[in-house]
């Protein structure tokens, strides 16, 4: 059985960390795995929106396999190159259950984070002497206040749904059995949109994000003129006029 999988359900891809019995912990099979899925959803015109999870209701993914970990994640560097905030379709995070250490790094590179209400999250590498290497001491500072990030990340103390949702590190907490369900209407919502202009926005927020506000702006200016030239474009604004759902092709 494969350690992640990966199923399409019309434009949406379905990508799933597949080892419930060790709680989705990251080890080197699985950073080959989902670098491969997100590969494939990168590449797959057809696939527009793609919602990550971990299988089973425990967890999300509990952090690093320390075994892995001791010995060296010899596929994270591959993983790393193609990671969901490199992808400019969009992805949401459906967090069941534990989301610590490299799965809480992992929820953050997503552009939307929904959680069941038994989630927790934490980066609890500094209790056993280590430190978040997937992005956590970068992303958590830029996510949440400041000082919230720092206790969170030089305790190691979990946090929980309620408690990220009061911070803003997630959108939704919902009962655990509504978790897929409220994923996969946001989905759907988003595959209704434009794709193209979905894909701009997300873009402009990413890399607009570390500029100043002058050259994000700019980049804003340069993705919308490339918009205008576009098919799905015309379509967006005829359907407006006709008073008709618009039929986008993503060109």
């Amino acid at each position: 059985m494969a350690v992640v999988e990966c199923r399409k359900e019309g434009r949406i891809a379905h990508i799933v960390i597949n080892r419930p019995d060790a709680m989705n912990a990251l080890n080197a099979e699985v950073f080959r795995g989902l670098r491969d899925a997100m590969e494939d959803f990168r590449d797959n015109d057809s696939l527009w929106v793609a919602i990550l999870t971990g299988a089973g209701d425990k967890a999300f993914s509990a952090g690093a396999d320390i075994k892995s970990l001791v010995s060296g994640f010899s596929a994270k560097g591959d993983f790393t190159a193609v990671r969901p905030d490199t992808i400019w379709k969009p992805f949401i995070a459906a967090i069941n259950g534990y989301c610590l250490g490299g799965g809480c790094e992992l929820a953050l590179m997503c552009d939307i984070r929904i959680a069941s209400e038994n989630a927790q999250f934490g980066q609890p590498e500094v209790n056993n002497g280590f430190m978040p290497a997937m992005g956590g001491t970068v992303r958590l500072p830029r996510f949440l206040p400041r000082s919230f990030a720092a206790e969170m990340l030089l305790t190691g103390n979990r946090i929980s749904a309620q408690e990220a949702l009061r911070v803003g590190l997630v959108s939704h907490v919902v009962p655990i059995e509504k978790l897929m369900e409220t994923a996969k209407t946001i989905a759907d919502t988003i595959i209704t949109r434009g794709p193209l202009g979905v894909r701009a926005v997300k873009e402009s927020m990413v890399r607009g994000y570390d500029m100043t506000l002058d050259e994000a702006l700019a980049l804003e200016k340069a993705l919308s003129a490339d918009l205008r030239t576009t098919e799905d474009f015309i379509e967006g604004a005829n359907a407006f006029s006709e008073k008709r759902p618009p039929h986008y092709k993503g060109k």
